[in-house]
């Protein structure tokens, strides 16, 4: 697909401002930030660093009296461990290991070069026909459930342009987001440091940090359907809270380490998170295989835990039906997403156990009639199934997406866009880049899922960084995006042009020192158009501006 040209420069941007005494707190978030270096300038800093170490480790042994050692650095594949070859990306461009099958659909006998899944996404995919069972159950969702889908696809509106944007706006990555349930410019973000941001991108420079929620990654959150101030939390520290976003203050509904840190094999963190409104129930599920219910009415914790998944493995995601909220739908590290019913939750009970190749980091049922499921697995595979009535035992269709990440990354999601009416239109970030009239970029995918046709995919010049972290509006033809610590909201260019012409553009920087609920530390590099030398530190430690006109209505009144 060509490129399309695009701006150099966002039209409301929210800046934060590093200290010049502030250093890197995890280097696991460089990896980001960073720009790939070439391999040539890699091997002349190897061979420096080389030897650099053999003059240290010479000169040491000679004071000591010791036969000198010397220390040889072999460039070796970061894959396979092997000499003769390299592995990586180099520029946008992916080189696969020869001794290993495509990166991209691991299959063998091509690279990712020449994988015909990168030229064309739906390479393979075939519809499948949806065969009648003549059933109950069938007859039941025909009358009640397929009426509320179109049988003409309506055509997709794809928010292709930054709108505004709020740069290094947490301190460490973007893990989660949510929008407000009757407030359409509110957005809630989670990072891994645990802290809760509230962000009206309406007015682009009312934000706040709420940094005294949880000690740890913050995983999911999810808006109390009984009032719309108060948001339900997840978090890696294995408590479960319930914040007040106008006053910032939490309530800790569960906590499952309640005599602190006793050893990795003790600790438990939860995951996966959903609420079923007709019971009053929050479901939370923990890296053991647990699930936990909890009362919103008395808030506390509810019966027993029930081992859903293998045990000792994470369930990372909970989706409870639209149509039918009995019906549970969870995935996790082994491998498999099921299907529970809540009104008979027990061990080994589950209705259908769809497998996987690898783990599963998300699956949902369909918006609207709850009929079709999605799932994401690290195999670089987007599963399909047409109906939960059906046959489960094979997905409907396996869509190649590269989302195969790294663990410095916030897992990437395939989820729906919950204002299409036919059900068909999923958004995910992509994790192999593109070169994009020169640049390294990592585009956010718009895939149709019926036919496994890409699209749209949207990028913008100055996002260098992985998107992996993607919600559009339930409401609004809105996408809001995140990547690394930064947050984007991508509107359709028409409609991005209009609101441009009615507000007054304009850019606010600030101090993360100067703010309420903020913590100072934060990570090196920016992560907006910042180029960094070979310590991966910003050559340049003042903020950078980012130049917009005024609106057009302004300059007529001067004029006249």
């Amino acid at each position: 697909m060509s490129a399309r040209a695009r701006r150099t420069s966002f039209p409301e941007v929210v800046i934060e401002r590093d200290s010049d005494t502030e250093k890197s707190s995890d280097d696991e978030e460089e990896v980001e930030d960073d720009v790939v270096e070439s391999d040539d300038q890699e091997e002349e800093d190897d061979n420096e660093e080389q030897k650099g170490k053999e003059a240290e480790v010479s000169s040491a042994a000679n004071k000591k009296g010791k036969a000198p050692i010397t220390i040889s650095l072999k460039k070796v594949c970061k894959v396979c461990k092997r000499t003769g070859h390299q592995a990586g990306f180099q520029g946008p461009t992916y080189i696969d290991c020869p001794m290993k099958p495509c990166f991209l659909c691991k299959l063998p006998g091509h690279t990712t070069v020449n994988c015909p899944h990168r030229v064309a996404m739906e390479f393979g995919v075939i519809p499948a026909y949806r065969k009648r069972t003549n059933n109950s159950l069938d007859y039941v969702f025909e009358r009640q459930v397929r009426h509320r889908v179109p049988s003409i696809k309506p055509e997709f509106v794809i928010p292709d342009e930054v709108n505004c944007a709020v740069i290094r706006y947490h301190s460490r990555r973007v893990t989660c987001l949510e929008f407000h349930p009757t407030n359409n410019n509110i957005l809630l973000s989670g990072d891994k440091k645990g802290q809760l941001g509230v962000w009206d991108f309406g007015k682009v420079h009312e934000k706040t940090v709420y940094g005294n929620i949880h000690s740890c990654l913050l995983n999911n959150m999810k808006f109390s359907p009984a009032n719309d101030g108060t948001v339900y939390a997840a978090s890696s520290d294995g408590t479960m809270s319930c914040t007040d976003l106008e006053t910032g203050l939490s309530t800790p509904l569960m906590d499952l380490n309640p005599n602190g840190w006793q050893g990795p094999n003790s600790w438990t963190m939860l995951y996966g998170m959903d609420l079923n409104a007709e019971k009053g129930l929050v479901l939370v599920a923990d890296n053991f295989g647990f699930l936990h219910l909890v009362d919103t009415r008395s808030n506390s914790q509810k019966g027993n835990s029930i081992l859903i998944h293998k045990k000792g493995t994470k369930v990372v995601g909970l989706h409870c039906n639209p149509f039918q909220p009995d019906l549970l739908l969870s995935c996790g590290n082994d491998h498999f997403a099921r299907i529970w019913d809540i009104r008979r939750l027990e061990a080994e009970s589950c209705l259908q156990s769809l497998p996987h190749k690898r783990v599963v980091n998300s699956a949902y049922f369909s918006p609207i009639s709850g009929s079709k499921i999605v799932t994401t697995s690290i195999d670089n595979r987007i599963r399909v199934w047409d109906s939960i009535f059906g046959n489960l035992e094979t997905p409907s269709r396996e869509i190649v997406h590269s989302h195969d990440f790294n663990r410095h990354l916030t897992p990437f999601r395939a989820e729906w866009d919950p204002k299409d009416p036919s059900e068909s239109l999923v958004v995910v970030g992509r994790y192999i880049s593109e070169n994009y009239n020169g640049l390294a970029l990592h585009p956010i995918d718009f895939i149709d899922i019926s036919t496994g046709q890409l699209v749209a995919e949207v990028m913008d010049p100055n996002i260098t960084t992985i998107t992996p972290v993607n919600k559009l509006h339930p409401r609004d033809d809105v996408l809001a995006s995140g990547s690394s610590r930064s947050l984007f909201i991508w509107r359709p260019k028409e409609k991005s042009e209009m609101v441009q012409e009615k507000d007054e553009r304009k850019i606010v920087v600030c101090d993360r020192k100067n703010s309420k609920f903020g913590d100072d530390d934060d990570d090196s590099g920016d992560d907006f158009s910042s180029k960094k030398g070979k310590n991966g530190k910003s050559k340049s430690k003042k903020p950078i501006l980012v130049t917009t006109p005024c609106s057009s209505s302004k300059k007529k009144k001067k004029k006249s």
